[in-house]
């Protein structure tokens, strides 16, 4: 991981009486270099449409003349909204909101695990899941992936009978590779979580960029009291900046969430924020029809050129078939385009922007290939 700024400094940290399982970490964070074209951290680069803007300043307007009050702790109209988006006959004691899907992770975390307890992932994934399970001394077990980073469902039912964790994530569209779970492995896991109660996390953070045919774990909701499925507002929603991420599962976990919550957590602005958001759903997903024509752009222009993109159900595209990945993330930042280096050997990620962002990043990697062949398996 590589500090959010040269601020920090491991030194003088080392000299506290810091938790011995924090000893050595440093923070999470991408860098954030002021390039013309930013495609490393899998925002929904077009802006928000003009409406929604209008909408939330008018609803943060009105939550403004009431800052000297707390806001609704249950966020009870949020909530509501959020069932109607999401649909599948979810009511909103079914839903729950937090400051971003991490922080929705971190309270599961915080109700489910804690000290001798543990969870269970896949890597390559996203990579704050350990951060989070130290965060709350949870112990993570990283599971283990097929050569071509899928997972079948016996592999990963298998492995949960192996470790019998507390609770298990499953990233779908994981998140760098990109690619969705099919609702089998989700159904395996969770039936052979029975023995050991595990709680089971589906992070579909990427869900409305799937490709067409590609079902949700929200539809495996019913009978199955210990499956969460966790959303976002951050990326086909174009809200990064809001911090507004959810969960839907059974009313009881929602309960359970509750314990762990701080008070008041989600702001007046925030629910100002989202409400007046949702209120424009059909305007603020428009951009994403545009985004997967412009990500399957990517894995065509990617394969034009030799190289191995896999095939995405998210808005980036998780790519191999380098000799050096990170030379040739930096000669793409010397053409102002930013990507990420996912630490994957002969891979990166990109994200799919504009029309004008993907041609300056396929046009830039000709020109790296052109220049130099060798840097092409």
């Amino acid at each position: 991981m590589t500090p959010n700024s040269n601020d920090f400094n491991a030194d003088a940290l080392a000299a506290l009486p810091l938790r011995e399982n924090l000893r050595g970490m440093t923070p999470y964070g991408a860098p954030q270099l002021d390039v013309p074209v930013m495609l490393n951290t899998n925002e929904n680069t077009h802006p928000v449409p003009t409406d929604v803007v209008e909408s939330i300043g008018a609803e943060a307007l009105q939550a403004a003349r009431s800052l000297n009050r707390y806001p609704d702790r249950e966020f009870t109209e949020l909530r509501r909204r959020l069932a109607a988006y999401l649909g599948e006959g979810l009511t909103e004691r079914q839903i729950w909101a937090a400051n971003g899907s991490n922080e929705i992770l971190q309270q599961i975390l915080q109700a489910f695990g804690g000290p001798g307890r543990s969870v269970l992932s896949f890597p390559p994934t996203y990579s704050m899941y350990p951060l989070l399970a130290e965060g709350v001394s949870t112990r993570y077990i990283a599971g283990i992936r097929n050569d071509d980073y899928t997972l079948t469902a016996t592999s990963a039912s298998v492995q949960v009978e192996e470790h019998a964790p507390n609770i298990v994530i499953l990233c779908s569209p994981n998140n760098p590779t990109g690619t969705a779970l099919g609702l089998d492995v989700i159904e395996a896991v969770y039936e052979a979580s029975d023995a050991c109660q595990s709680m089971v996390v589906v992070d579909e953070a990427y869900a409305e960029f799937a490709l067409e045919g590609t079902r949700s774990a929200l539809t495996l909701l019913p009978g199955r009291p210990r499956l969460i499925v966790t959303r976002t507002m951050s990326k086909a929603f174009a809200l990064a900046g809001a911090r507004l991420g959810y969960l839907a599962a059974a009313p009881e976990v929602t309960d359970a969430i509750r314990l762990v919550r701080l008070p008041y957590h989600l702001s007046s602005m925030s629910q100002a924020t989202a409400n007046a958001a949702l209120a424009h759903v059909d305007s603020l997903l428009a951009t994403v029809e545009e985004i997967k024509v412009q990500r399957d752009r990517i894995v065509d222009g990617l394969r034009e050129l030799g190289l191995r993109p896999a095939v995405s159900d998210s808005n980036f595209v998780f790519f191999g078939g380098l000799s050096n990945a990170s030379e040739v993330w930096q000669r793409l930042l010397a053409f102002g385009v930013l990507v990420r280096d996912v630490g994957i050997a002969n891979h990166l990620r990109v994200t799919a922007g504009t029309a004008e962002e993907t041609s300056a990043f396929l046009d830039a990697m000709r020109r790296i290939l052109e220049d130099a062949p060798e840097l092409a398996q």
